[in-house]
């Protein structure tokens, strides 16, 4: 996108996504993609009229960690939902988020709906996370109990989902196999997927049927 020699109309894209993983750490590269990144979502949010527009940081210490980046999420999760879109923070890592103040200032505060996945290795400092988020002890159980008596026979994972305090309970998550190879993060099966794909072309979508298809077979 820097490097183009062409005008790029980004407010009328309807998915964009930015990776800046790479420029991180860049003193000069990484304030101008920032800045782009700011210009870009202001613009759809103002100018885009009754059309629902989000936008998702993934792994967001990386941007909270920067001074200006946290000031622009503060601001985004303050004015966002006056112009009908949501902002979403995504973090493997809790600890990355506790140790930052502007999330308590504005992400939680500001967050009708908070989803947890699994916390067990959270259990010793738990506390302190329920008391950043706000959760009663009901909901602190619910969290905990995530993925403690799953059903070793299915592949699905339990998620916590709280909604403004008023509702929160833990659910299933259950996947097609086609889905599960899909996405997997398991470095044997994605081993097994691109292995076969690479006999079959590079065809990764009739690897994936494949492999999915073998797999409903020997467990019938």
């Amino acid at each position: 996108m820097l490097n183009s020699d062409k005008q790029l109309d980004l407010l009328s894209k309807r998915f964009i996504v930015f990776e800046i993983d790479a420029i991180k750490d860049h003193k000069i590269l990484f304030p101008i993609v920032t800045i782009i990144i700011m210009e870009v979502f202001i613009n759809k949010m103002r100018r885009l009229k009754g059309v629902r527009k989000m936008i998702l940081i993934e792994e967001a210490w990386k941007a909270i960690a920067k001074q200006g980046m946290a000031e622009y999420i503060k601001y985004l999760f303050k004015t966002v939902r006056k112009h009908f879109g949501e902002a979403i923070v995504v973090t493997q890592e809790v600890d990355d988020i506790i140790q930052s103040p502007i999330v308590k200032e504005s992400i939680i505060n500001n967050s009708d709906c908070k989803i947890l996945l699994d916390q067990r290795k959270y259990m010793n400092k738990f506390d302190d996370i329920q008391a950043m988020l706000g959760l009663t002890e009901k909901e602190k159980s619910q969290i905990l109990s995530i993925n403690m008596n799953n059903d070793p026979s299915r592949l699905y994972k339990e998620v916590w989902i709280g909604l403004g305090g008023t509702h929160s309970t833990v659910y299933a998550t259950e996947v097609s196999m086609e889905e599960y190879l899909a996405y997997t993060t398991e470095e044997t099966e994605k081993l097994e997927v691109m292995q076969l794909a690479s006999e079959l072309d590079g065809n990764v979508e009739l690897a994936i049927k494949r492999i999915a298809a073998e797999r409903k077979e020997n467990s019938q």
